[in-house]
């Protein structure tokens, strides 16, 4: 049998640990494994593989070096064929079109904020789910613990972005982004000279999350009333569960809490002036929010609001919940037409550019 790619099936690994929210520490085995294969020759590997020393490497367990022996072999690693065997629930008819309908992701993030792979990382694993962009919205600078990027690290990351873009493959590109933290009076957390320059601009409540009812409504909408801010993140803050695994990112070490309330506001002033300002509501698609939830989702629907169906990835196995935020919209019957990301990315940009 001819061999396989021993560094596509441990990355395929970590991608379906990622998907199925387990342990970082199994995943961080597969990818650090991969990443140790990938900087040597074909030769060696297969040389160690046959001679036994592929655990001599940093980075290459045990499990790891089985994986890798039996993709050289010809093999599927059983790992890998039983976590195929294994994964995902069907969705229904609704869930599925809606899920096919979205082109891309609008809120995502990488290791330069609390993500934890590299952007390049992120965008291939997006090409190969089919999305045409990924919009990348790393942190702002006043959540520390998130390692957010200051003024001058994102125009940092503005270029490697560029220079990203160049090298992926034709019909797919990393839209510029940020996830901006809406501060106590309404503020959005950057310099506007460099929100201007974003394709699309997310904004969340990160603090202060248990404001009085008409102070959170205050901040909220003042900072949907900025021409700046294109989408409201995970509006109601809520953790219906402790947060998974799988994110490797160093804001992640940080304690978090295992359930959080939702934060009390105006749902229909919130969800009344985004409708006026054309700003997007999330459907936050990570399993451990479920934000907005369905009765949220339903009013924001009512009031005419248009909607995009994220799934705030911080690794690139998480950027396939999608299906779990299309379940929650196909519930409450939100068509595809009011959701953004089933645009094409030039649309969203302008629609973006448009609203400023």
């Amino acid at each position: 049998m001819s061999a396989r790619d021993p560094i596509a099936d441990l990355r395929r690994i970590a991608f379906l640990l990622e998907r199925a929210n387990e342990a970082t520490y199994r995943v961080r085995a597969f990818r650090s494994a991969a990443k140790a294969l990938a900087a040597l020759p074909a030769e060696e590997v297969a040389e160690r593989a046959r001679a036994g020393t592929l655990t001599e490497l940093s980075g290459v367990g045990d499990v790891t070096a089985r994986c890798v022996a039996e993709s050289l072999a010809g093999e599927e690693p059983v790992y890998l064929r039983r976590l195929v065997a294994t994964e995902g629930t069907d969705l229904d008819a609704a869930a599925t079109a809606l899920r096919e309908a979205l082109r891309g992701d609008c809120h995502t993030h990488s290791d330069w904020s609390d993500g934890g792979s590299p952007i390049e990382e992120m965008a291939l694993a997006a090409v190969e789910l089919g999305h045409e962009y990924l919009v990348l919205t790393d942190h702002s600078p006043r959540l520390k613990v998130a390692r957010g990027l200051t003024a001058d690290r994102l125009r940092r990351q503005l270029d490697h972005v560029a220079a990203v873009n160049d090298a992926l493959p034709k019909g797919f590109r990393i839209l510029t982004g940020i996830e901006v933290d809406i501060l106590a009076d309404g503020s959005l957390d950057q310099e506007e000279e460099l929100l201007a320059r974003l394709d699309v601009v997310v904004g969340s409540v990160h603090s202060g999350l248990n404001d009085e009812r008409a102070k959170m409504t205050r901040r909220m909408l003042a900072a949907i009333a900025n021409p700046h801010l294109d989408i409201l993140g995970h509006c109601t803050g809520r953790m219906v569960a402790s947060r998974p695994a799988g994110v490797t990112g160093p804001g992640d070490r940080a304690h978090r809490p295992r359930t959080r309330s939702e934060s009390d506001f105006d749902a229909d002033a919130v969800f009344a002036a985004c409708a006026e300002r054309g700003v997007a509501v999330e459907i936050n698609s990570r399993p451990e929010r479920q934000d907005p939830p369905k009765r949220l989702i339903r009013r924001a629907l009512e009031a005419g609001c248009r909607f995009a169906i994220n799934t705030d990835a911080h690794a690139p196995g998480q950027l396939d919940w999608q299906q779990f935020g299309c379940e929650r919209a196909a519930l409450c019957g939100v068509p595809a037409d009011r959701v953004v990301n089933t645009w094409k990315a030039d649309r969203l940009v302008k629609w973006a550019r448009t609203r400023r």
